[in-house]
């Protein structure tokens, strides 16, 4: 069975949103990849210290064929340093795993599978 990590930024650290919602729409999207045989986890940082030791323990945990991450990192301009540190960790602990992009929280699925 595929493995694949989606890496996003945690919305309950975003002020001014619905936190609880988004993450729902979160934990749905990942259901999905179970309909289609691809066993995925989520890892939901935050622009802090504990952005670098929460992702490397989520990309050693298993060998992973897809990281995706996700559009709350990448299009958020203040964000960029996170982008970066994420992409090169990536690259550094899980050197065999494709990385993707989604366009939203709801197609995860459909980024991971251009790669799977």
């Amino acid at each position: 069975m595929s493995s694949v990590l989606v890496v996003g930024y945690d919305p309950r650290a975003i002020p001014g949103v619905d936190g609880e919602a988004l993450r729902a729409a979160l934990d749905a999207e990942l259901a999905r990849f179970t309909e289609h045989g691809i066993d995925a986890a989520m890892t939901l940082l935050v622009f802090d210290a504990s952005a670098e030791p929460t992702l490397v323990a989520s990309l050693t945990r298993r060998p992973w064929d897809v990281v995706v991450v996700g559009g709350g990192i990448r299009r958020t301009e203040q964000l960029l340093p996170l982008f970066e540190q994420v992409v090169n960790l990536i690259r550094r602990h899980a050197p065999q795993a494709a990385v993707a992009f989604n366009s939203s929280g709801g197609d995860s699925v459909e980024a991971a599978r251009r790669w799977l």
